[in-house]
């Protein structure tokens, strides 16, 4: 019997880059590719299906098409790229909501993977040197891109009780970074001059696209496998290390300015590209113990954090400077 598998989020880089791997694996029968809108990169041999994850219509779209995996992949990172706050709340929650509704009454859906951020675990200086799947956090995300994935992980939790028979597996990524893709934190490395928290130096990992594409497509064909699991490249930056290897001067700020510092963003970098929550990472950071990764998906990423970020973010003739790694 042919695979089909379906991947939502299919018009934004890390989506559309995972349903066209996908698509030249030649196991798998048939690959369905969802967005809002049809996406400007190629998506290979997928087929793509003009459709709202918040519609009932994807509960028809997965009966009919007798989908056994579903990639949900629609998980909006900034509100720049869902038009706003509000948009970006409603699409990321009510989307999964949706979707996860319509699993729920699909018999043919076998497996479910989400892509989740290590940002449900928030920042505090009460944290633990690495956290572990099992871990929560000790400050909840107050808000935004972190507060949404918490909210969806619940509610993917909740599917799993309800559908035991569902293979359901959520893989909290790292930051990712990769040419072209604009998150938060790049957009952070982007501005000619860092604020730094005074007194602090946050640790922090990342995650090259690549590999996070490698650990999608290892993930929607691996039998059995259900379960959290962290996913980064191997070992850890501070963000002054960071700073060194992007070229950029910092300059040290209050903790408590970051809503200043966000209005000042603009005139620093013309996108208003801080946010005020990114202090709370800059002061503290935060680790991930990616024991499960190497076990119980047998992956471990090409790039480690160092390698990934110099690729990306490096300045030239800095992305081969030996600045080491923040050990634990």
């Amino acid at each position: 019997m042919g695979r089909v598998v379906l991947v939502t989020g299919v018009s934004r880089l890390v989506g559309g880059m995972t349903c066209r791997a996908l698509a030249a694996d030649e196991s798998l029968d048939r690959v369905i590719a969802i967005d809002t809108v049809p996406p400007l990169h190629s998506l290979g041999r997928a087929d793509f299906i003009r459709a709202d994850i918040r519609n009932p219509i994807m509960g028809k779209i997965l009966a009919q098409e007798k989908v056994d995996t579903v990639l949900h992949l629609g998980v909006i990172m900034t509100p720049k790229q869902a038009g706003g706050r509000t948009l970006q709340k409603e699409i990321n929650v009510i989307g999964t909501m949706q979707l996860l509704a319509a699993c729920q009454k699909a018999d043919s859906v076998e497996r479910l993977v989400v892509k989740s951020s290590s940002s449900v675990y928030g920042c505090s200086p009460r944290d633990p040197a690495m956290f572990t799947e099992d871990m929560s956090a000790r400050r909840n995300p107050t808000g935004g891109f972190g507060r949404d994935s918490v909210e969806v992980e619940t509610y993917v939790r909740g599917l799993a009780r309800r559908r035991p028979d569902i293979d359901v597996t959520m893989l909290r990524m790292a930051n990712l970074v990769g040419p072209g893709l604009r998150t938060t934190f790049s957009e952070y490395f982007s501005l000619p001059v860092l604020p730094v928290p005074l007194g602090f130096d946050g640790r922090f990992q990342v995650l090259h696209i690549n590999d996070a594409v490698a650990v999608l497509q290892r993930a929607a064909k691996a039998d059995g496998l259900s379960g959290t699991i962290n996913v980064a490249g191997s070992g850890m930056l501070t963000i002054r290390q960071a700073a060194r290897i992007a070229g950029k001067p910092f300059v040290p700020v209050l903790p408590q300015s970051g809503a200043v510092v966000q209005q000042l963003g603009g005139m620093l970098g013309g996108s208003g590209a801080f946010d005020a929550e990114q202090m709370q990472f800059l002061q503290f950071g935060r680790g991930m113990d990616t024991t499960r990764m190497r076990t119980m998906l047998d992956f471990t990423p090409e790039h480690s954090t160092t390698s990934a970020f110099r690729d990306v973010l490096g300045a030239p003739g800095r992305k081969n400077a030996n600045l080491g790694e923040a050990r634990v």
